[in-house]
């Protein structure tokens, strides 16, 4: 898979990115590999990251502190956990010049579009996003110029939002590859507390639970891992932070989900209990049938490692 040929011309003075694990670093690489900004920044709260970045040479400069990163920028990305989205952007209000546009990439869009507003100034553009996308590797050296081809990255202008600024996190997603699709914060939330959040939960509560299974001894969880078990661990093995702040964010939606989860996986132990065999051939027929509606929009394929390509 490879990207579109680069622009005729930058899409974008001055794009910074504060934040350089998995997105972050994709981010910096897509948009040199189709050179949509006169100049890229990074900057990371750990030096060592820097540094790596530094190395790596995906962006054109990396700063050493917010103020100097955010400085004439004309977009800024922040690409840290949800939880730390407000003292980020307390940092960088004083120093982001008026007209620019901040954006995210945050899984849940509420408490994060809340967070930009409470401590940005008005004249700052505040125009949330969510690509969905990534594997379960993090760090600058886990990013790749194609992680958002062809996937979906979900923009959510509060309301009164500026329509060039909307415009402008529309192209560069679009330019990075993505598909975009824009709705409220709220319906973000709840739409992806059931096609994120609590799968991640569920993949996090199965794996411990086969972990704290005392007649199991862990070498035998490993081992003896199907196909299914392995899927769950790979889930689980996403950063700890990250997924820690998006339960505690969204709170209120995953709370939902999960009622209504519990709900039916009770109504599933019955049909098990009381052997109801056409009941359990008739959910399992359906959910077959959503994995192959999942591939045929492009969104997965059949193919190994859940037809993710790196590079």
């Amino acid at each position: 898979m490879v990207l579109d040929p680069p622009l005729p011309r930058p899409m974008i003075g001055r794009l910074v990115v504060i934040g350089l694990g998995l997105i972050g670093s994709s981010i910096l690489r897509a948009a040199d590999a189709r050179r949509l900004a006169e100049v890229s920044v990074a900057y990371d709260a750990e030096p060592a990251v820097r540094a790596r970045v530094a190395e790596l040479g995906i962006a054109d400069e990396v700063a050493s502190s917010p103020a100097e990163a955010v400085k004439d920028a004309d977009i800024i990305v922040l690409c840290v956990p949800v939880g730390a989205m407000g003292a980020v952007a307390q940092a960088i209000a004083p120093h982001v010049k008026p007209g620019a546009i901040v954006s995210d990439v945050g899984s849940v869009k509420g408490a994060v579009l809340n967070a930009l507003r409470t401590h940005l100034p008005s004249g700052v553009h505040v125009v949330p996003a969510h690509p969905v996308a990534g594997t379960e590797y993090s760090g600058p050296d886990a990013g790749f110029a194609t992680l958002f081809k062809n996937r979906w990255c979900i923009v959510t202008p509060p309301e009164g939002a500026d329509a060039e600024a909307v415009q402008a996190v529309t192209a560069l997603w679009t330019a990075l590859g993505a598909n975009v699709e824009t709705m409220t914060a709220e319906h973000h939330d709840l739409v992806l507390a059931i096609t994120s959040h609590v799968p991640h939960l569920i993949a996090y509560n199965i794996v411990g639970t086969a972990a704290d299974l005392e007649k199991v001894t862990s070498s035998e969880v490993i081992k003896y891992s199907a196909g299914g078990f392995r899927d769950f661990t790979r889930i689980a093995a996403s950063d700890p932070t990250m997924w820690r702040d998006v339960f505690l964010n969204n709170r209120e939606a995953v709370i939902e989900v999960l009622g209504r989860f519990t709900e039916d996986l009770i109504a599933l132990q019955r049909a098990i209990r009381w052997e109801q065999g056409e009941t359990l051939f008739d959910l399992f027929t359906r959910t077959r049938a959503i994995r192959r509606s999942i591939i045929e929009i492009g969104q997965e394929t059949a193919a190994p490692d859940f037809g993710r390509e790196r590079g």
